[in-house]
């Protein structure tokens, strides 16, 4: 099966989705988008009001600062591949809980393998807390690691731009470093399994 094919068959199976609570609630899912080719992987949190109205992610005001921030190194949202740690959007924007993220955790686990990305870069603490458990993003924001054989960079969530005005520099920096990291780094590689979910520490 080609990385199309896989990721519309994920896709696919989110629309419909019933595994948690939040499908109850959902207007349209939002499995994320981006070509199958993508070297970048964005990981957000998860749907918002006008996310949950189109079926696409990062389209409200934080899209609008996401791809802001792309342009500033020259790129478009139609080159790289955005989703969320949850596919449906949580009731009045409350934060995913721990049985929503491991109900989902299988079809991003399966996007990431099917696109194989250069660099993933996480958006906010709980996709943050996927690759990072036991730390705060305020400690290692912008610091891209190795999991496995592959980069992740974890970064504030642009909306902690539009709460926070003093962060959008931050951001900016961080971003900033990104076509350098995409750059040196070679063929991509499959990284290793994320830890369980069930250990993992969002705060």
């Amino acid at each position: 099966m080609t990385a199309a094919h896989e990721l519309e068959v994920v896709a696919a199976e989110v629309a419909v989705c019933t595994d948690c609570k939040l499908h109850m609630s959902r207007k349209l899912a939002v499995p994320g988008e981006g070509p199958a080719d993508a070297e970048l992987m964005f990981i957000g949190e998860g749907p918002g009001f006008h996310e949950n109205e189109q079926g696409r992610p990062f389209v409200g005001a934080a899209g609008n600062f996401l791809e802001e921030l792309l342009a500033s190194i020259g790129l478009s949202r139609e080159e790289v591949f955005i989703t969320n740690i949850v596919k449906c959007r949580p009731p009045g924007n409350r934060d995913p809980q721990a049985v929503e993220i491991e109900a989902c955790s299988g079809y991003l686990e399966r996007q990431t393998r099917s696109l194989n990305p250069k660099v993933i870069v996480t958006l906010g603490r709980f996709s943050m807390a996927r690759f990072f458990p036991n730390t705060r993003i305020s400690a290692i924001h912008g610091k891209a690691q190795r999991i496995g054989n592959r980069l992740v960079v974890p970064m504030y969530h642009p909306a902690a731009a539009l709460h926070q005005p003093s962060l959008r520099k931050t951001i900016q920096a961080d971003f900033a470093r990104l076509p350098e990291l995409i750059g040196r780094e070679g063929a991509p590689v499959r990284a290793e399994e994320p830890p369980d979910m069930e250990q993992l520490s969002l705060f």
